[in-house]
């Protein structure tokens, strides 16, 4: 059975995209890590930005009903 992965708030992917972020600026990366680190922050960053939509979603909503 698969393990249910804890869904990260926008601070902690935030967090987390600036430490890889902080890695890349400090140290050299093999190309499979390097692959592995940008495809996290890739993952991280559709996260955000799902997150920000839906809080605008969320605000005009609440906007339009006054």
């Amino acid at each position: 059975m698969e393990a249910k992965k804890k869904t990260l708030s926008y601070s902690e992917a935030v967090a987390e995209i600036e430490s890889i972020l902080a890695q890349f600026d400090h140290e050299e990366f093999d190309v499979d890590t390097l692959a592995a680190q940008v495809k996290r922050a890739t993952e991280l960053i559709r996260l955000c930005k799902e997150k920000l939509k839906k809080a605008e979603n969320d605000v005009a909503a609440a906007l339009s009903e006054e």
